[in-house]
């Protein structure tokens, strides 16, 4: 059903293109950089997902909120967006194991958001003129106001932001002395991506993300795994540092989506902020190992060079994306260690690339 809230919102983009709708969570005003997310389900892995920090979010499904929240879709211990656009928005939900409405959910997250908006004129609007700043706000109605407001805004590129959302110290997971110990650098880790590393029966060692190589390897892990996070990935320059000694040590590593750009960054390739990004659960993507297509999970608005990629001797294509040819994928010709831009744990999303964590057991097992 539609959304029945009387109160106005306002959302301004930094172009100065202003959206009249109806307030949903929280009634007050946040900032942060506008991107769209095509996935048709799984909205609350979304909002609990660390890369999303910093963004405002437009889901381009068009109900929202019809299936409630259930504490097990959680992919982070809070809400970690900053605002949402949809068009319809439900306080309502129909489903067995739900515990509460999105909209209460939003209520104690303090998460501010804007309905009943064309959402298929602001995405087409964003896909034209590129990423931007945006404004959301239900307690201020002068919009000369907001469009002040929002050249305050911080720009995403050079925006460090994986030290706001890592782990406060380091913790572990799975079952002592069984499997291979994994030490996983925590730049926003989704747990998913834990999960799926303790179903493969591994020690998992989550470390802060300003931990040292030093401090790391002295529990002598048998491998390593850059996770995913939000922010520019070159503005990361403490990440890049650690991760340049643990490819050093030529133990297996795994990197997914910011792991895969800082892994890039410490071969010296470069990293570029993209037009509007990837983000939704229905990306092709090839293999050109295999040669076999996969539909993948993504979230990202940076991506690797490929001129850069295509220049090294040391390292080698794996994936591409098939609506853009951007690198989804590379591995260094002369170690164990490889990435991938997509999200293979895929919570929202296909399964088709989770074989990837199978592939760094198997070079686990082939180091040990």
């Amino acid at each position: 059903m539609k959304y029945q809230s009387k109160k106005v919102a306002y959302l301004v983009l930094e172009d100065g293109s202003v959206f009249k709708g109806k307030a949903i969570g929280k009634i007050g005003t946040t900032t942060g950089e506008i991107c769209f997310n095509t996935g048709m389900t799984g909205y609350q892995e979304i909002y609990t997902d660390p890369s999303y920090t910093g963004q405002i979010i437009i889901n381009t499904t068009s109900h929202i909120g019809n299936y409630g929240v259930f504490e097990g879709d959680t992919e982070s211990a809070s809400i970690k967006f900053s605002g949402l656009v949809c068009k319809y928005f439900s306080p309502m939900y129909s489903r067995l194991d739900g515990t509460e409405s999105l909209e209460d959910y939003f209520q104690k997250g303090g998460i501010v958001g804007i309905s009943d908006v064309d959402t298929r004129q602001i995405v087409r609007h964003i896909r034209q003129t590129g990423a931007m700043n945006a404004i959301i706000s239900s307690e201020i109605e002068d919009v000369e106001k907001l469009k002040t407001m929002i050249k305050e805004v911080p720009s995403m590129d050079g925006l460090e932001l994986a030290s706001r959302v890592t782990c406060e110290s380091k913790y572990k997971l799975g079952e002592s002395n069984t499997g291979f110990k994994v030490a996983v650098l925590d730049l926003g880790c989704k747990t998913g991506i834990l999960d799926n590393f303790v179903d493969r029966n591994c020690q998992v060692t989550v470390y802060p993300a300003r931990t040292t190589f030093e401090e790391i390897q002295k529990e002598n892990p048998d491998g390593y795994f850059i996770s995913n996070g939000p922010g520019d990935p070159a503005a990361t320059k403490y990440a890049i540092e650690t991760v340049r000694k643990i490819l050093d040590s030529g133990k297996p590593t795994f990197g997914i989506c910011l792991g895969h750009q800082i892994i890039a960054l410490a071969c010296d390739l470069r990293t570029f902020k993209m037009h509007h990004g990837h983000r939704g659960l229905n990306h092709p993507v090839k293999n050109l190992i295999t040669g076999k297509s996969e539909i993948t999970s993504q979230n990202h608005g940076f991506a690797v060079s490929m001129e850069d990629l295509k220049a090294s001797s040391d390292i080698e294509l794996t994936h591409i994306n098939l609506n853009d040819q951007t690198v989804e994928g590379l591995r260094l010709k002369n170690k164990p260690v490889f990435s991938v831009q997509h999200h293979p744990e895929a919570n929202p999303g296909p399964h088709d690339a989770r074989y990837l964590f199978d592939l760094f057991i198997e070079n686990l097992t082939k180091n040990k």
